[in-house]
């Protein structure tokens, strides 16, 4: 029997991220990915990965964004109309389930896009051309236990698909729900 894993775009493309300065956090966070793709990859399991919402807008030169801006029906729209196709692939190997198991999603919490139990949050948006501005909205920013809106778009879909699966979030704080998912 195959498993099959929908993850996000990043989990396989690190390039496709927003350029941080967090160091200590980043090498946690990579730490903990490569370990779970290495112990998927041993256990044989299929990659199915989701474009990024954010990349297929912006592209790679892109500031990095809060949840807040997202949060917006053109953005909503966006995510739909790149998950379907996903849901429909996930429909079809689930129909076949003595060939395949799908585990179910990934994504990676503390993005506004993919944060399956927090995302990051704050006063984002408007002009930088005063400096002062610039840093009382840098200072707003917080990591808020709430889902990315790409996540709340494919929870939606799940839903409305009746399909039951796992979401799951990369976050090197809490790695156990990620590797639990291997283990089911």
């Amino acid at each position: 029997m195959k498993k099959i894993l929908f993850v996000s775009h990043c989990i396989l493309n690190t390039a496709s991220k927003v350029v941080m300065d967090d160091r200590v956090s980043l090498r946690q966070e990579e730490e903990v990915r490569l370990s779970f793709l290495k112990k998927a990859l041993e256990q044989g399991v299929q990659f199915i990965q989701l474009p990024c919402p954010e990349f297929t807008l912006y592209g790679c030169k892109r500031w990095g964004h809060v949840s807040n801006q997202f949060d917006n029906p053109f953005f909503r729209k966006h995510c739909q109309e790149l998950l379907y196709p996903y849901i429909l692939q996930a429909k079809e190997y689930l129909n076949d389930k003595r060939k395949y198991q799908v585990l179910g999603f990934v994504g990676i919490d503390g993005s506004p896009s993919c944060g399956v139990k927090y995302t990051c949050s704050g006063q984002w948006g408007g002009s930088y051309q005063d400096g002062n501005t610039w840093a009382k909205k840098v200072s707003t920013v917080k990591l808020v236990k709430k889902e990315g809106i790409y996540m709340q778009a494919l929870k939606q879909l799940l839903k409305e698909e009746d399909l039951s699966l796992p979401v799951i979030g990369l976050y090197a704080p809490e790695k156990e729900r990620l590797f639990a998912l291997l283990d089911e």
